[in-house]
């Protein structure tokens, strides 16, 4: 009889702390940069989050999403470290998630294999990121796979010569990388290259080397933001368009959120890119009202997307484990996703953990009074070639 009150009542126990783990909230660790020049990183990353769980609630199988945001300031890896142990080690997270650049995730990364933490990355564009961790699924895009199949574009195209023009940072070196290698490999010359300063560069005399070069098109990756727009800004004042030089760029040049800042000197602009506030496709005009509704005087753009897509691979993974947050069942069920995005149709490559997804090729035009990537020819399915 004392043998069975003791089983009882250990069960009891058991079954007490079983519940009371599992009215725990989830913990989601999210690094972003949330202020300095790139505060537009984290803001649109997070507004995406966010908009899911107002959808969708913020309860997934009986638990509670708690976010717990940490600021990187920007592309700061030794910040980040600190960031990462925190969350893990006093914040006790379940997963980590946003990485908004590639030296914060190549660190995250490592604290995510130490700690057996599922890490979805959000943003940063390097190919390798994914190979630097088992536990590192990514939702937002990689450099060579937008990048190489816009390359082959170009020559198919006809144009026959191209200066590149790159931030020299991991994922400007990938850009340039995977722009040379499709353009070339389908024909194309590379006339000559440069990569420029990350912080603060002037373009001047870069511009200036194009114009005495003459090729035939100039490819440029620069960060979304000032850097793009005072890159634009000079590329007309230098009278690159009258000279028939096209310029060719990766879509951050022209992103969504702040195109607006280019104005008129962006019309005309051809970008390869996986999302564009003007895809037409109902899940997409669904996805962009609710965001403007939601916050108003913001344009949705690719990392809002790549928040929002992250954020319900998460929950369909909780979900799918009855609220439990198993490390490697976790990423297992990540690599399983397929779903249609605002973007398109996506899925996770299971052997990389990185996304497929539509490429788009696009023109900057003004519609119904704004300034919009016009999406008018598109590349299939693509996974990244960087693998």
């Amino acid at each position: 009889m004392t043998s069975t009150r003791f089983v009882g009542a250990f069960a009891g126990v058991l079954f007490a702390a079983t519940a009371a783990q599992a009215a725990d909230p989830v913990k989601i660790g999210l690094i972003l940069p949330f202020s300095g020049p790139f505060a537009d990183y984290g803001r649109q990353i997070d507004n995406g989050i966010q908009l899911y769980l107002k959808q969708n609630g913020d309860t997934v199988a009986g638990r509670k999403i708690e976010l717990i945001r940490k600021d990187s300031t920007g592309p700061a890896p030794d910040i980040v470290k600190r960031l990462a142990q925190e969350l893990v080690v006093r914040d006790k997270v379940d997963l980590l998630a946003g990485f908004g650049f590639t030296p914060n995730a190549f660190v995250g990364a490592q604290i995510a294999t130490d700690a057996r933490k599922p890490m979805v990355v959000m943003n940063a564009a390097t190919s390798s990121i994914t190979a630097k961790s088992p536990y590192v699924v990514r939702f937002s895009f990689t450099q060579a796979q937008i990048n190489e199949p816009f390359g082959a574009w170009a020559a198919r195209g006809g144009v026959q010569s191209v200066y590149t023009i790159v931030s020299d940072y991991g994922p400007g070196h990938d850009a340039e990388a995977a722009f040379k290698k499709g353009f070339t490999a389908a024909g194309g010359k590379v006339a000559g290259e440069v990569r420029v300063p990350l912080k603060s560069p002037e373009f001047s005399a870069y511009i200036q080397k194009v114009k005495d070069t003459k090729p035939e098109a100039v490819f440029v990756f620069l960060p979304a933001g000032e850097q793009g727009n005072a890159f634009v800004k000079t590329w007309r004042e230098y009278g690159l368009p009258q000279a028939g030089v096209k310029l060719l760029a990766a879509g951050d040049l022209t992103d969504d959120g702040l195109i607006e800042s280019l104005g008129d000197a962006a019309l005309g602009l051809i970008t390869s890119f996986h999302y564009s506030y003007a895809h037409d496709s109902a899940v997409n005009k669904a996805y962009t009202a609710a965001y403007e509704q939601a916050f108003p005087q913001v344009r949705p753009n690719f990392m809002s997307v790549a928040g929002y897509d992250g954020m319900a691979a998460i929950a369909a993974a909780i979900k799918a484990q009855d609220g439990r947050v198993d490390p490697d069942k976790t990423v297992e069920l990540l690599k399983t996703t397929k779903m249609e995005s605002p973007r398109g149709p996506i899925s996770i490559d299971p052997e990389t953990r990185d996304i497929v997804q539509t490429v788009y090729i696009r023109k900057v035009e003004r519609v119904g009074g704004k300034l919009v990537n016009v999406e008018f020819d598109k590349i299939e399915q693509v996974k990244d070639p960087g693998k």
